[in-house]
């Protein structure tokens, strides 16, 4: 019974193990790789958005990819793929947008920001040292305070 419970128990770990895919093949054309590469380094995943479809393992990279690779053998330009999938997608699918009116804040918010948070940050720290200075000038030291006590005990003198 226990050999049994063993046996079955054995079968279940090895049972996944032998669906397992076969490893992709190396490509059979190892320049075409590197432009299918170097191209897919250009172009956003569309699902995860962080990474270019070459980093990523969606199946809408993957697929991308293969449309690249299938570009690239028909004789078109990594421009031209550029431009198809830029026409198809959007600027979205571009890794780094190009430069023009409607990406200036995308390429321009942040330093704006920084400089807006420095001249905020500026601005308060010469506000903070401007009352600091106001308080210190208001306190007196102990020879001013005891100077000022007798002028007051003397006009007190004078009125009564």
């Amino acid at each position: 019974m226990h050999n049994k419970l063993f046996f079955s128990f054995l079968f279940m770990l090895w049972f996944p193990l032998s669906h397992a895919g076969e490893a992709m093949p190396t490509a059979d054309d190892v320049e075409l790789e590197k432009r299918v590469m170097a191209v897919s380094g250009e172009l956003r995943c569309l699902v995860c958005q962080n990474q270019t479809i070459a980093d990523s393992h969606a199946e809408l990279a993957i697929d991308l990819r293969n449309q690249v690779r299938e570009k690239l053998r028909q004789g078109m330009s990594e421009k031209e793929i550029v431009d198809f999938m830029v026409v198809r997608y959007g600027d979205f699918v571009l890794y780094r947008p190009l430069m023009k009116p409607s990406t200036w804040l995308l390429w321009f918010g942040p330093f704006a920001l920084l400089v807006l948070a420095l001249g905020i940050l500026g601005f308060k720290l010469r506000q903070r040292r401007r009352a600091m200075l106001r308080e210190e000038a208001s306190v007196l030291s102990a020879d001013e305070h005891a100077h000022a006590a007798s002028l007051l005990s003397e006009t007190d003198k004078g009125v009564q």
